[in-house]
């Protein structure tokens, strides 16, 4: 939903725009991506084993925060400053989110990597001793040593491919998602797909993701990724998402750039990174339906309008949702990732035409009137027996940034909206934490918890007349910037929130 509060902000935020806009273009931009060089002596493996720890750029020593991790076999620059890149630009687009990538150096990738042994690779067969290594000391010491929260992924080329898709057949629970990049499958003659009929209905956990890659053609199908196919489709249990595909005129090495793009992004299954419906909040007449729209790809969205949380089986959300009474919507987004579901909740209640108020005398359109405080208010009541810092008119030439300080001041927006046109009135606010909208007295919006910053709407029945008006803007984040859009009866439709006429807005023009 479009929406800005008043006419001289959209200049503002075309700048705004462009600025993001510059950045997010700007290819002499550069990063260096440092892991830190680490080591564990394993009893498994009667080994010292290397690694290389590449911690999100962002963490700071210290924090709670915890990140998921991303094992890397055949680790090393080839393979892991490849995925350090796709990562990096997938959590830029929103798609996954920070990372703790693990490299795991190689030492004997013949004898790791595969699960028996056959002739002429003399030292092959040590696949269960490797992930037994991986599984009981590695992800452990990971655990205790980084800020990892037990969320892990298994990423392997080739051979290693081959014991991603091992691993998930005799380990299952130990990662939550396994990408298997043009595995060797036709290893031991198609070992994988013999055990696979047995191993595939033993899956418990439904939290397992399996993406599995390759090449078109002959070369491609030397790999006998096919016949794993086959007994996934067969034998495959309902709770394991996965995903097969086959890419055309790639070599057995370029196949690892697009198959990591794809392999990330199907591991969590993020259409976007939120679940966005407007209106989230209103008032509903009787026999006066309302429409609730969606805005964002609906793939894996549910909803409800019981109050029940939504699941897998409850209705798909639309573009366009008919509310005919009133209800208790909630939406939810849902990714291969439980701890990623996104989820809010629209509280619809039964009501009546919001009366209006008498004008008053000293009342004039073309600007609602303003005060503006300076410093840290964490609610309006912090202003009683304060003095404004400057007064004024939100007029043509009013600009919300051009106020003297850029952030810590308060704005209290007072007046009266006129209205002239009976029917549901739609309201979009963005603004930081604590702001408010009244409509005669009556709280409508109240930017709080993760919707601070974020757009909140809500849909009001009124008439014709007038309303006392009242926007509280306590503002402390500079980058967060005050918007606020309304939608008339003659112009719902368009979905498009525009900036309050001022020939409707009416304030004390001192």
């Amino acid at each position: 939903m479009k929406h800005k509060l008043l006419i001289p902000f959209f200049l503002v935020l075309v700048f705004i725009f462009r600025d993001n806009l510059a950045q997010a273009q700007d290819t002499v931009r550069r990063t260096i991506e440092i892991g830190k060089l680490d080591s564990l002596n394993s009893t498994i493996l009667k080994e010292k084993r290397r690694i290389e720890v590449f911690v999100p750029p962002g963490y700071k020593p210290g924090s709670t925060t915890k990140y998921d991790v991303l094992y890397v076999l055949d680790g090393g620059n080839w393979n892991t400053g490849l995925i350090l890149k796709v990562q990096g630009f997938l959590e830029g687009e929103k798609y996954i989110p920070p990372t703790i990538i693990v490299s795991i150096l190689g030492i004997d990738r013949n004898k790791d990597l595969t699960p028996t042994h056959i002739d002429g690779w003399n030292t092959s067969g040590g696949a269960a001793q490797f992930l037994g290594f991986i599984k009981e000391e590695l992800i452990p010491y990971i655990n205790q040593k980084y800020p990892a929260n037990g969320d892990n992924a298994i990423w392997g080329h080739s051979l290693g491919g081959l014991f991603v898709v091992n691993a998930l057949l005799m380990e299952p629970n130990t990662f939550k998602s396994y990408i298997a990049v043009d595995p060797s499958l036709w290893w031991d003659n198609n070992y994988i797909q013999k055990i696979a009929a047995f191993k595939l209905p033993a899956l418990k956990d439904p939290a397992i993701t399996l993406f599995m890659s390759g090449r078109e053609g002959m070369e491609g199908a030397t790999m006998k990724i096919d016949a794993m196919d086959v007994m996934l489709k067969k034998w495959a249990p309902a709770g394991l998402t996965w995903k097969s595909i086959r890419y055309p005129e790639e070599t057995h090495s370029s196949v690892r750039f697009k198959s990591t793009y794809d392999g990330l992004k199907f591991s969590y299954g993020w259409q976007s990174n939120g679940v966005d419906f407007h209106p989230q909040n209103g008032i509903v007449l009787k026999n006066k339906p309302i429409t609730l729209w969606y805005f964002g790809d609906t793939t894996r969205v549910r909803y409800t309008i019981d109050g029940t949380d939504p699941s897998l089986s409850s209705a798909r959300i639309q573009a366009e949702v008919n509310l005919n009474d009133a209800a208790k919507v909630k939406v939810k987004q849902f990714t291969n990732r439980a701890r990623y579901d996104k989820m809010k909740t629209g509280n619809f209640t039964p009501g009546k035409i919001l009366a209006p108020v008498s004008k008053q005398k000293n009342l004039q359109n073309g600007g609602f009137h303003y005060n503006y405080y300076e410093g840290e208010f964490n609610n309006a009541e912090d202003l009683k027996n304060k003095t404004p810092q400057q007064r004024g008119i939100t007029n043509a030439e009013f600009d919300v940034n051009k106020l003297p300080r850029k952030n810590n001041f308060a704005l209290i927006i007072e007046g009266a909206l006129e209205t002239k046109e009976e029917g549901y009135y739609g309201f979009v606010l963005e603004a930081d934490k604590g702001s408010k909208l009244y409509l005669n007295n009556q709280l409508l919006i109240q930017c709080e918890g993760p919707n601070a910053g974020a757009p909140n709407s809500y849909m009001i029945p009124l008439t014709k007349g007038f309303y006392k008006f009242r926007l509280e803007f306590l503002h402390k984040n500079e980058y967060l910037k005050l918007k606020l859009g309304y939608l008339s009866p003659s112009i719902m439709k368009t979905k498009q929130a525009i900036p309050i006429p001022l020939d409707l807005q009416y304030g004390v023009h001192e």
